[in-house]
C-alpha cells in the first residue's frame, strides 16, 4: 500500500488552471487572460456585422406586441413545443417577486423581448469613444407596452404582472388615439420608489426605433419623455412615475464623475452600451454589466472612495462565479424559451445592508 501511495503522489498533480475550484480565487491577470480580448471582442465585431444584414420587420413586430395580434406568426408545432416546455418547467405562481396577472396564459410572444447584457469580461479598446454608460437602480427588469388605452407590464419571461393607465402615448383611454398610438419601453421597476425607470426605448407613438443606434435611441428617449407633461409625477391617470435614466460617455472622467454622484435611487450596477448597437432581444456582448465595485479591477480606473465603490464581502466570490460559469463562444446566445439569459442566475448574495438583485 505504501508503494502505491508513493507512486500516485509522484505521478499525479492538482490542476492549477484559473477555473479550477480546487485552486485559490484567481488573480485579476488570470481572469483577463482566461477570457482574452479575442473572444469577446470578436463576438462584438460579429454582432455589429450581423445587424447590418439581419433586418427584422420592426413595424409589424411592434404592432403585434402592442395589439396582441400574432395571427400567422407561430406554427402549431412551435406553440405545442412551447407548451410542452412550459409544462415541463412548471407554471410559476410568482416570478421575481411580482404577482402574475394571468397564470393560465402562456407567455409565448412576450417572452425574451428585452436586450440583456453579458458580464463585461474584457475592456473594449474603444471604450472611451464608442461606449455609453448608464447607472441602474435596484429593481425588476420589465417590458412596458402602452396601447389601446392601457399600460401592461411583462416580465423577462413574458408574464403580464400589472396593468394600469399611464400618460405614455396610448397608455390610457384619453390619449389612445383609437389604438394608433402605442409605446414600447425597456424599464426597471422600483417598488420602493413606485416608479418605472426607463432604460431604453423600442417604439414611441407607433414609430419603432429597434434598428437605430444606441446613441439615437437614448437621444430620442430623453426628448420624447420631456415632451409628455406629468409623466414623472404620480396621478390618477399616471399611478406610477416614469423617469428616464441618463447616459454618460465612458471616458475616465465621465465614469469617475458618475460614481461620485448621489442618486435618488439605490444603485444596482452599471450598463455599458456600444454606441452603434441596435436594440436586439437576447444576450449580447455589445451591452456589458458591472457592479460599481468592479470598475477598478476590470477597467483599471481610479474611483472615488465612497459607499458606491466599496467592495462588499462577497466581491471575491462573485468574480469567481463569473469566471467559472462564463461560456467561451463566438455564437449568438439568445434567451431560451423559459426567459433565462446567460449568467442570470448568478445573483449577488444577500446581506443585511443590501438586497440581492440579479445581473441585468
Amino acid at each position: 500500500m505504501d508503494d502505491i501511495t508513493r507512486a500516485l503522489s509522484a505521478s499525479f498533480s492538482v490542476s492549477e488552471e484559473p477555473n479550477s475550484t480546487a485552486a485559490p480565487h484567481p488573480r485579476l491577470a488570470q481572469y483577463k487572460s482566461k477570457y482574452s480580448v479575442l473572444e469577446q471582442s470578436e463576438r462584438r465585431r460579429r454582432f455589429l456585422e450581423l445587424q447590418k444584414t439581419k433586418r427584422l420587420n420592426y413595424v409589424n413586430h411592434a404592432r403585434r406586441l402592442a395589439e396582441g395580434d400574432w395571427t400567422g406568426s407561430d406554427s402549431e408545432e412551435e406553440v405545442e413545443k412551447l407548451e410542452a416546455d412550459m409544462q415541463e418547467a412548471g407554471q410559476k405562481e410568482e416570478e421575481e417577486g411580482m404577482e402574475i396577472e394571468q397564470r393560465k396564459k402562456l407567455p409565448r410572444h412576450y417572452a425574451n423581448q428585452l436586450m440583456l447584457s453579458e458580464w463585461l469580461v474584457d475592456v473594449p479598446p474603444d471604450l472611451d469613444t464608442e461606449w455609453l454608460m448608464v447607472v441602474c437602480p435596484v429593481g425588476k427588469r420589465c417590458l412596458v407596452i402602452a396601447s389601446k388605452g392601457s399600460t401592461a407590464v411583462y416580465t423577462k419571461s413574458g408574464y403580464c404582472v400589472n396593468r394600469f393607465p399611464s400618460l405614455l402615448p396610448g397608455g390610457n383611454r384619453h390619449n389612445s388615439a383609437m389604438g394608433k398610438d402605442y409605446t414600447i419601453l425597456d424599464c426597471i421597476f422600483s417598488e420602493v420608489d413606485r416608479a418605472y425607470y426607463i432604460l431604453d426605448i423600442m417604439c414611441w407613438r407607433g414609430h419603432p426605433v429597434y434598428d437605430c443606434s444606441t446613441e439615437f435611441r437614448f437621444f430620442w428617449l430623453q426628448s420624447k419623455v420631456q415632451e409628455e407633461e406629468g409623466l414623472s409625477e404620480n396621478a390618477k391617470r399616471n399611478p406610477y412615475r416614469f423617469l428616464s435614466l441618463q447616459s454618460v460617455v465612458c471616458s475616465a472622467e465621465g465614469i469617475q464623475k458618475a460614481l461620485a454622484q448621489e442618486y435618488s435611487f439605490k444603485v444596482d450596477g452599471l450598463l455599458f452600451y456600444h454606441r452603434q448597437t441596435h436594440y436586439t432581444p437576447g444576450s449580447t456582448p455589445l451591452v456589458g454589466w458591472l457592479r460599481p465595485y468592479m470598475v477598478t479591477d476590470i477597467l483599471g480606473l481610479q474611483v472615488p472612495d465612497c459607499p458606491l465603490t466599496a467592495k462588499p464581502a462577497y466581491a471575491g466570490h462573485q468574480l469567481q462565479q463569473i469566471l467559472e460559469n462564463k461560456k467561451t463562444s463566438t455564437e449568438v446566445r439568445p434567451a431560451n424559451q423559459s426567459g433565462g439569459y446567460e449568467l442570470e442566475y448568478l445573483s449577488t448574495p444577500e446581506c443585511p445592508a443590501a438586497d440581492a438583485p440579479q445581473p441585468m
